[in-house]
């Protein structure tokens, strides 16, 4: 099992993609594996007052922590924050893996 980075578009999104990050965190979690959802940072009021550095530095955490594995949500390609969290995952020696092209969890139970 894996401990996966969850990262994809937000901004600009309706309701800032959290739906399709919910949906492949669930997808993941019934697979075994850990996976941290930045869409699950805990955060009540509104979108405006949210602690985006706050929120980035416990991302930054989790990947160069703890994270084996990235995977990134469709879309991915036009956004700035999965930029960052790429680089920084690269850099740290994660696996890198599209979420629709995500193979290794059948082929693992397979091998």
């Amino acid at each position: 099992n894996r401990n996966i980075y969850l990262s994809g578009p937000m901004k600009g999104y309706p309701e800032s993609n959290y739906p399709a990050f919910r949906a492949a965190a669930m997808l993941l979690r019934q697979d075994g594996h850990r996976v941290y959802n930045p869409a699950e940072f805990p955060h009540r009021g509104e979108h405006a007052t949210f602690p985006l550095r706050q929120a980035f530095a416990a991302y930054c955490a989790f990947i160069c922590l703890e994270a084996d594995t990235i995977v990134l949500l469709p879309g991915w390609e036009a956004s700035k924050g999965v930029s960052a969290e790429l680089a920084l995952a690269k850099n740290c020696g994660l696996d890198v893996f599209e979420y629709g092209a995500f193979p290794f969890v059948a082929q693992e139970a397979a091998a």
